[in-house]
This record gives structure tokens, C-alpha cells and sequence, in this order.
């Protein structure tokens, strides 16, 4: 496995964050919303100059996402960096990054859903604790729970020394211990294959995801099993992975295929946490120990996950 991880500097009240977009195309009403709940968090939030920049379907040209995501990472001033949307377009700027110079200075970075390709090469290629949450534009615009909100700040200020979040179902037995890395599935199984693919050696693997037919749930689950990774793990934690349009029956189906697919591996399965698509979306810190007790239906995180 590779080194622990670098933890990065607590935010505090006052501190500049930037937002970003190295996806998909935002919309100025949804960005201006959800940059407005940033700034009552007590951040200064500084706009990325081309974050509302159009290429077809992406927020931009390529080279320009990913000169201002480098910029962000490089600039001092710039305390965290929250991006704007997923949808697509942050596997394409892999190539493009540098991440020996981003270890350099290892900050906040938040994000989710197309970001997973960003999350686990934070934490593996560039040495830094990432963070799985809500984005700009979609969550913060939409609007987030209290609870979200409050579990959100709190551990990016380094007030919370610990947390643990409760899954629905137990689906089979154990527990394990190691850092967590994981996302999207559907993106991380995009990354098979490539050197943008997670170590999943001794770690916790989160998965989630959205608007998939549970056939393809069970397609990426195969294809994660058939490429070693599922035996390489230490344990899974799912999200809830809920079918389109709430269909009780593929609910059933893609709750079917979890647990075959996650079968036989000898190690503790856990799923729901409200965590991804379509829950309450806590933040989860990635390249960070936590502790799955499948009796309890629980991961546990023990450590703060910035330091002040």
C-alpha cells in the first residue's frame, strides 16, 4: 500500500476557497446559488475565471480545466478547492495534471460523482487525504440537509476527531480496518486499466452511483471481481444505490446483485450509507483509516482528517 497519506491544513472563517470546473458544463444560476451557501459557510469564495466556459458538453476546453485546477492547487492564497459539477469530463485531464507538483501543496479538494477520477489520484499519485462530498452547483445550489451542512464544516475545520455513518443492511459478516478510497462506480471502473486506478490493496472500497439499470450495476461489479480488485480489498462500503425512477423491483434486483457479486471474498460487505447520489451525501475524507463492524452496520472514522 502506499504511504499515509498528507493530511491538509483545517479550514478556518475567513479563508479563501476557490470553486472549479473540471466536468461537465454549469449553468451561472446553480453555480451562483450554490457559491452563495459556500460564502455563508464564512469562506471567500474566489470563482475560477473560465468556470462558466463552454466546449460542447464540458466546462471548457481540456488544458484550460486543467491549468485552473493546477492553478488552484499551486496558488497559496487558495485554502480548498470545491468544484462545480460532475456529470463528465475529469478523465480526460488526468494526463494533463502534474500530480508531483500538487503533492507540494496538499489542500481541501471536494468533490464527487466524475470527480472519482480525481479523488483516488489525489490520494495515490499525489500523497493527499481528499474528500468525497457535495459539489457546487448541484448539491450546495439544490440545497443541502442541515446535517449535511453541519457534518460537512466540521470536519473540514477540524472539529471532528471522529464520525461514523450507519448502513441499512448488513451484507456479509466481518470487520476490517484501512484507509478508504473508492467513488462513482461506474467511473472507478473506468479507471481499470489505466494508471489512474486506485491501489486497492488493503483498503475500504466505497461504491455508489445513480441512474443505472441494475444489470449494469451487476456488469461493473463483475468487472471489478474479474480485474482482482474485489479480492484485493479489506472491505465495502455501498451508498444507496437507488434505481431509476425508485422501482422497487430493480432495488431488489440491484440489492441482489451486491451481494453476489461481493460473495465468497471474506470480507465485512456493508450497504446504505447516506453517502453519493441521492442521499444526504456526507462527506467522506478519502486516503483516511476507517473501520467497517458489519454487525453493527457501521464505518467508523477515528481520526480527524485535516490537521490544524
Amino acid at each position: 500500500m502506499n504511504r499515509k497519506a498528507n493530511k491538509p491544513a483545517a479550514l478556518k472563517s475567513g479563508d479563501t476557497v476557490a470553486v472549479v470546473a473540471p466536468a461537465a458544463a454549469i449553468e451561472r444560476e446553480h453555480l451562483e446559488r450554490g457559491v452563495n451557501v459556500l460564502a455563508s459557510m464564512g469562506f471567500r469564495v474566489k470563482v475560477s475565471e473560465r468556470a462558466l466556459a463552454r466546449s460542447g458538453i464540458l466546462a471548457g476546453d481540456d488544458r484550460e480545466r486543467a491549468g485552473e485546477l493546477q492553478a488552484c492547487f499551486a496558488d497559496p492564497g487558495v485554502k480548498a478547492i470545491f468544484t462545480a459539477r460532475g456529470g463528465y469530463g475529469c478523465g480526460r485531464l488526468m494526463p494533463l495534471l502534474d500530480f508531483k507538483a500538487i503533492a507540494r501543496t496538499p489542500k481541501v479538494f471536494v468533490g464527487f460523482s466524475d470527480e472519482t477520477f480525481l479523488l483516488n489520484a489525489l490520494v495515490d499519485l499525489a500523497g493527499m487525504v481528499s474528500f468525497h462530498g457535495p459539489m457546487v452547483a448541484m448539491d450546495f445550489a439544490r440545497g443541502l440537509t442541515e446535517r449535511s451542512l453541519d457534518h460537512m464544516q466540521r470536519l473540514l475545520k477540524g472539529e471532528l476527531g471522529g464520525f461514523e455513518l450507519e448502513a441499512r443492511e448488513s451484507v456479509h459478516p466481518g470487520t476490517a480496518q484501512g484507509e478508504v478510497i473508492g467513488g462513482c462506480l461506474s467511473v472507478l471502473v473506468a479507471t481499470i486499466g489505466t494508471p489512474y486506478a486506485p491501489n486497492f490493496d488493503g483498503r475500504i472500497l466505497f461504491l455508489e452511483d445513480t441512474g443505472e439499470k441494475a444489470y449494469r450495476i451487476d456488469r461493473m461489479l463483475v468487472q471489478l471481481r474479474q480485474a482482482g480488485a474485489l479480492s484485493r480489498v479489506a472491505g465495502i462500503v455501498f451508498g444507496a444505490i437507488r434505481a431509476i425512477d425508485g422501482d422497487e423491483s430493480e432495488n431488489r434486483l440491484i440489492a441482489r446483485f451486491v451481494a453476489e457479486q461481493t460473495a465468497g471474498l471474506g470480507c465485512p460487505v456493508i450497504y446504505g450509507i447516506e453517502a453519493g447520489h441521492g442521499t444526504e451525501n456526507f462527506t467522506l475524507p478519502f486516503g483516511v483509516v476507517a473501520r467497517i463492524d458489519s454487525a453493527a452496520r457501521r464505518i467508523v472514522f477515528t481520526e480527524p482528517a485535516v490537521v490544524s
